[in-house]
């Protein structure tokens, strides 16, 4: 069984059984629930509702789906196509919608979809809004648009408004950037990032734009998470063209990875680290990031004088933690930025534009800006779940071992050590726990990790 929903969406593979994974008639039984509820939850008799999607194999089918099922509920639907996650955001303020519908699984691979939804802020919808939506899925209880009272469909696109968004944002710098006569390469895993990161580049003035599985065709190149074993490629070619950086992106676009000229990752971690440096440099204020994020945020934030939080872990936790504590900048761990100047959500595209002003500023190699931050390692691991484990169990058991230390029990367990930091929480998005230990250098992170994975094994 691969369907899982959750407060990041309603996600699994294409195929199967309905009910066990997101087959045509899950799409169309989740998002009638979603229409449902902005029928009586949000008030909206006839709503305008904005529809993204990435790149794969999956997304045109489910799209046509999507599209009729809310004209058949008598909303009107602006299609944007092709676009990334921020981009789809955007476009819901943009139009004045009352929603919208993303048609992404992030960082899985390509046999898996989901149904992001949003409010009419372009947000993710809350926990409480979310659990509405399911109960009305469960409930089946749609009542259909008559025929005079279907919805309509406009098609739009939305890629050269937002790369103009981030081109109007007052801490982006293009004139500086053209002026250093960058030379970039882009991985986009063949999917919508492909269009829109060279198009950003190359409207921010970067002199050369090499690109790597930028045709988005949805045959993801190599498995779609931005994560170090997984970017062998494009650390290579960096090396071999001579290029000053590397920018890598997720499907939709909303996490970015860094590679520095000499093939090494930057780490996702030090994305935020990064922008959060640049945007504290001009604009004091608090940050936030969520519980499995760097101590590295919270050190530099502190060095600038300023207040750091830690939210659960989820883009709407986070964003919750962001305005309760009026933050500049923040985000997730994952090389999500979230810049509320911008909008509140998680966005690789003002994530480049940010971080390629702060690189020119500074004049340093990546490398070298790498070494000017607080140096730390996360460890990340998870173990698989089986029907027979007690998730609750082992968690309370953590605690109770762990009872000397600080203890935050707002998403799973994290365990901060003096030297280092375990978090584990069942995934949102996967049938796992995830287990993710920094310390100050890999072996320690490492031993952090094997520890507690030790105890944790011992408790089911």
């Amino acid at each position: 069984m691969t369907l899982i929903k959750s407060i990041s969406g309603i996600r699994g593979t294409v195929g199967g059984r309905p009910g066990d994974n997101l087959t045509p008639l899950d799409i169309v039984k989740f998002v009638s629930a979603y229409a449902t509820w902005l029928k009586t939850g949000a008030g909206k008799k006839r709503a305008k509702i904005v529809l993204g999607r990435d790149a794969r194999i999956s997304g045109d089918m489910y799209a046509k789906l999507v599209e009729a099922t809310l004209s058949g509920l008598g909303h009107d639907v602006v299609n944007i196509g092709l676009a990334t996650t921020p981009t789809t955001e955007i476009a819901v303020t943009a139009e004045q919608a009352d929603g919208g519908i993303i048609l992404t699984a992030s960082h899985n691979p390509k046999q898996w979809n989901a149904l992001k939804l949003l409010n009419n802020r372009g947000e993710f919808l809350s926990a409480e809004d979310g659990a509405q939506v399911l109960q009305m899925a469960e409930q089946e209880s749609f009542e259909y648009a008559e025929v005079d009272e279907l919805g309509t469909i406009t098609c739009k696109d939305y890629t050269d408004y937002h790369i103009q968004h981030v081109l109007d944002l007052k801490l982006v710098n293009r004139e500086a950037i053209a002026k250093s006569n960058l030379k970039v390469v882009v991985d986009a895993v063949n999917s919508v990032g492909g269009t829109v990161i060279p198009a950003l580049l190359k409207a921010l003035g970067v002199k050369e734009v090499v690109e790597l599985n930028c045709d988005p065709t949805g045959h993801f190149a190599h498995n779609p998470e931005p994560i170090p074993e997984n970017l062998t490629q494009i650390s290579e070619k960096i090396k071999e063209c001579g290029a000053d950086l590397g920018i890598v992106v997720d499907p939709d676009v909303d996490r970015l990875a860094l590679v520095c000229e000499n093939g090494e990752m930057f780490v996702e971690e030090y994305t935020l680290v990064a922008v959060a440096d640049y945007v504290l440099k001009h604009t004091p204020g608090n940050t936030v990031s969520n519980l499995s994020s760097s101590r590295a945020l919270r050190d530099v934030t502190l060095a600038h004088g300023q207040q750091y939080n830690a939210a659960a872990v989820g883009e709407v936790n986070v964003v919750t933690k962001m305005k309760e504590t009026n933050t500049v900048i923040g985000g997730e761990g994952n090389g999500g930025v979230i810049y509320p100047e911008s909008h509140y959500g998680r966005d690789a595209l003002v994530g480049v534009g940010l971080f390629l002003s702060h690189f020119v500023a500074e004049g340093k190699s990546m490398t070298a800006l790498k070494a000017t931050y607080p140096q730390y390692f996360i460890s990340k691991n998870k173990l698989t779940l089986s029907p027979d484990m007690d998730v609750d169990k082992i968690l309370e058991g953590l605690k109770e071992k762990y009872a000397s230390e600080e203890i935050t029990d707002i998403d799973g367990v994290k365990i901060d050590f003096k030297d280092g930091w375990v978090h584990l929480r069942k995934s949102n998005t996967e049938p796992i726990i995830r287990i993710y230990s920094e310390s100050k250098d890999e072996a320690a992170a490492n031993r952090l990790a094997e520890e507690v994975i030790k105890v944790a094994k011992s408790l089911y």
